[in-house]
């Protein structure tokens, strides 16, 4: 998709004496005394702002924090404790600015961070008068927070309207290529993994996905409703049954394409939901009325692990089973590593995959890992993202 890159604008000496506005994603876990527990958003911002240094711009950073109510500020609602992090990261003071809506004074070299952009009357409706005061403050708009992708705010999308040059920042632009190469023109055969507790949650997602890819690996409580779909037991295991339907419309889907859904051969039970339940191999068809299925059995597995290995690109958002328990974490961990070993282009997000990535040490072997959370589950549904469109937009 075309797009405008912040670096390129940099490379070309198109940022010199700019005033550069920056949207960020800066919104760290803070405990209560204010202080930031985890800053890894935080250092990930940093390259954008020491690239727009670099180029010799005057630079504004913004970004939301928590859930603050509009024109209602509190203490725990304030950027004071990362703009101080960000100054330490950056190695130069960055001043915190209240209150700017209406000006900001930042000379070239400086870096202002502009108070929570949900504090402002107008930021969440994306009030057309508040996205015109924000572009009226900077010469280059730089969306670099995917996490906010999907949403059509003032900070995000109305600024990308009015200001003068909108363009995607290097975490932004990464994202955009990733999601390009793994789902606009993939390398054939498209692998898709979508697991979780609920069909509900991820039906619009196997829907869309069901026409695009050629194999779609479903896990967890959403295996258990397509196990039902194909007319097997699942005795008192997590399951949608009046989502039947639904499952069986998307196997329909996949096979007039001459693609399919796996279904479980086998599967790993336990009598209670607890680590220390005994697990139980059972194969698919010999689940008993009182078993919890907490994870694909290893035939299963197997079997999956080679299809993944074969792929072409692999898009995986969950895990298969409890990974949690170390008795019901095979099937995630096998396949975690049949991703790291294909040759694949992989991309992977969501909470719970990252973590799965992080236990299993499979990072470095994952070509793209999301950090976007809801706007990943967005594109996966086959949405275009608010940040996509208006970047796209303004680039023509």
């Amino acid at each position: 998709m075309p797009f405008i890159r912040f670096e390129q604008l940099c490379a070309d000496g198109a940022v010199l004496g700019q005033r550069v506005f920056i949207r960020a994603d800066l919104n760290v876990p803070m405990n209560a005394a204010g202080e930031i527990t985890e800053d890894t958003r935080v250092r990930a911002s940093v390259p954008v702002i020491e690239m727009a240094l670099k180029a010799g711009a005057a630079v504004m950073v913004t970004s939301h924090l928590g859930r603050p109510v509009e024109g209602a500020f509190k203490i725990g609602d304030s950027l004071a404790a990362v703009a101080k992090r960000l100054g330490e990261l950056l190695g130069q003071p960055v001043r915190l600015q209240a209150d700017w809506v209406e000006g900001v004074d930042v000379a070239v070299g400086e870096v202002v961070l502009l108070e929570n952009c949900r504090l402002n009357v107008g930021e969440k409706a994306n009030d057309p008068d508040l996205s015109k005061q924000m572009a009226s403050l900077c010469d280059i708009f730089v969306h670099d927070a995917f996490g906010t992708a999907h949403r059509a705010e003032a900070s995000t999308y109305g600024i990308a309207e009015y200001a003068p040059v909108a363009c995607a920042g290097p975490l932004l632009a990464r994202e955009m290529d990733a999601i390009a190469k793994a789902l606009l023109a993939p390398k054939r055969p498209l692998v898709a993994i979508v697991a979780g507790s609920k069909v509900s949650t991820k039906l619009t997602i196997l829907e869309a996905l069901s026409g695009k890819v050629d194999g779609l690996i479903v896990g967890g409580g959403i295996a258990n409703t397509f196990m039902l779909a194909a007319g097997l037991s699942i005795g008192k295991s997590l399951a949608e049954p009046d989502l039947v339907d639904d499952a069986k419309a998307v196997i329909v889907a996949m096979a007039k394409r001459g693609a399919a859904v796996p279904i479980p051969v086998d599967v790993v039970v336990a009598k209670t939901f607890a680590a220390d339940a005994v697990a139980t191999v059972k194969n698919a068809n010999d689940v008993a009325d009182d078993d919890l299925i907490l994870d694909i059995g290893p035939a299963t597995a197997a079997m999956l692990a080679e299809q993944l290995k074969a792929a072409g690109t692999i898009v995986w958002n969950g895990p298969v089973g409890v990974f949690e328990f170390a008795a019901f974490e095979n099937g995630t961990k096998t396949l975690a590593m049949a991703i790291g070993a294909s040759s694949a282009f992989s991309i992977a997000g969501g909470g719970d995959t990252l973590a799965a990535i992080a236990k299993y040490g499979v990072a470095s072997k994952v070509d793209y890992i999301s950090t976007g959370g809801g706007a990943f589950l967005e594109v996966l549904e086959g949405k275009t993202l608010a940040a996509f469109e208006v970047l796209g937009r303004r680039a023509a």
